[in-house]
């Protein structure tokens, strides 16, 4: 097995390491924030990642009940809207919130999406429309303070350059924004208001183009974009679409959006390893390595990259019972963490100083990051699917590191923190007993391991065997 070779330099000048992916994550849709299982897994997400935000679809879907039409009436009520915000509020994070779908008491049509009948169709009453928002917003002003509300976001929509999510032109959802964005400012002008929320880093400079032409408020430019989301057959299955794709794709697109959004915030709020619902490489080792390799690149070029999903309490076409079906979550029904929440836990732990590696390998990526007196080298060894990729032993040889008191290893792989082998191994139960579940929760653990480091004259030296889609984070406490 050959060497694969990295070398740092402590005494190099650092540059920051923002945590981009923990300023939002997502969910499915609204009337599942009033679920306890789904607020316990925002929780403990909340409380292990880090994550400050929380966006999902349809809170003004006629299933939470905040515009309806009754015997010729229209009634507005916000109370489950506001129990949802409660909740989030409580646990000490806030809303992302994502101005969807269409009340059918306003809509233009009945094209509708998702088992919950999600409204896609524009309003039938523009001015109407915006009377509602204004009204909406007020009244979280109202019940929240200015304070707090002002340091929510507004997203004008989702994907609305989907014939699936929005039955309009894009002319139709310029329009759209212009009434909403004027709607939220009308109430406060130091809210925040954005969009234009699309699928596949689209429409960006067409949609500021409008807001500078028309004079439109935007403070932040938003969009989606998945590995799957090229222009090849969309007809082929999910594995062979990402076969297809090509490796650190998602950094590639960052960057142009980052270029086309003019100096403007730019918050990815979705993204994932592909955008299969029923995907099994959600659960697997394989989503860890993708993940680590595409947050750390993304750091420095986002200002949010929010990951869909945070659970598989998740309902758009039906609700379902395997405890590993492919879900976006990062934990599974039954709250068991899969290695993608393991590679959030990794990345929260890094620290906000990253230094220059040198080397290069077709699969293996190598990281640096600097907290304190420690310093953490994060190694993946990713591939896309039916592409080579082989274990790996990696040597790390650190300069002008001060001898460390520790050292030591976490690990992300096909025997490490991998609920999903455990559950393969008990026979794939569709439903878990208590006993089941604590077992599958104690497999999805990381188990640290001390690390021998080769010290002498201020160098330090590292060797790390990385099998397929594994990460390793290796600390040196100094």
């Amino acid at each position: 097995m050959e060497t694969v070779e990295f070398l740092c330099d402590l005494a190099q000048p650092g540059i920051p390491l923002p945590h981009c992916w923990e300023h939002t994550v997502g969910s499915g849709h609204a009337l599942l924030a009033l679920r306890s299982d789904w607020q316990a897994h925002l929780r403990q997400c909340h409380g292990d990642l880090g994550f400050q935000y929380v966006r999902f679809h349809g809170v003004l879907s006629d299933d939470v009940g905040t515009l309806v039409r009754d015997q010729g009436s229209l009634i507005e009520s916000f109370f489950n809207a506001d129990r949802i915000v409660d909740q989030i509020l409580s646990i000490g994070m806030k809303p992302f919130v994502e101005l969807s779908f269409m009340p059918e008491a306003l809509a233009s049509g009945r094209k509708t999406v998702f088992k919950y009948r999600g409204n896609v169709t524009p309003p039938r009453d523009y001015r109407r429309w915006a009377a509602f928002v204004g009204r909406l917003v007020g009244h979280w002003v109202q019940r929240y303070g200015i304070a707090d509300v002002q340091r929510w976001f507004f997203e004008v929509w989702n994907e609305p350059n989907l014939k699936a999510f929005w039955a309009g032109s894009r002319k139709d959802y310029f329009k759209f924004y212009r009434y909403t964005a004027e709607a939220i400012k009308g109430v406060e002008a130091s809210l925040r208001v954005g969009g234009p929320a699309t699928a596949r880093d689209e429409w960006i400079d067409e949609f500021l183009d409008f807001c500078d032409t028309v004079r439109v408020p935007v403070d932040f430019v938003s969009t989606h974009h998945y590995p799957t989301d090229a222009l090849w057959n969309t007809a082929d299955d999910t594995e062979t679409q990402l076969a297809a794709s090509h490796r650190s794709i998602l950094r590639q697109w960052a960057q142009d959006t980052h270029r086309h959004a003019r100096s403007l915030p730019l918050y990815y709020t979705e993204w994932n390893t592909s955008s299969n619902p029923r995907d099994p490489l959600h659960d697997k080792p394989y989503a860890a390595a993708f993940i680590t390799k595409t947050l750390m690149e993304a750091s420095g070029i986002v200002d949010g990259y929010s990951f869909w999903t945070f659970s598989d309490i998740f309902e758009e076409s039906y609700f379902p019972s395997l405890p590993f079906h492919g879900g976006f979550g990062l934990l599974t029904l039954h709250g068991i963490p899969k290695p993608a929440y393991r590679a959030f836990e990794l990345l929260h732990r890094l620290g906000h100083e990253r230094l220059l590696v040198d080397g290069m390998h077709p699969t293996v990526d190598c990281w640096v990051a600097r907290g304190g007196r420690a310093v953490t080298v994060l190694v993946a060894n990713h591939a896309l699917p039916r592409h080579a990729i082989d274990t790996e032993l990696v040597r790390i040889t650190l300069l002008n590191v001060q001898e460390p008191r520790q050292a030591f290893i976490d690990r992300i792989d096909n025997d490490h923190g991998n609920a999903r082998k455990a559950w393969d191994e008990l026979g794939r139960p569709e439903y878990l007993d208590d006993e089941t579940i604590d077992r599958m929760q104690s497999a999805s653990c990381i188990s640290r391991e001390s690390l021998r480091c080769e010290y002498a004259d201020r160098v330090g030296r590292l060797e790390i065997e990385v099998p397929p889609h594994g990460v390793a984070a290796a600390t040196l406490a100094c």
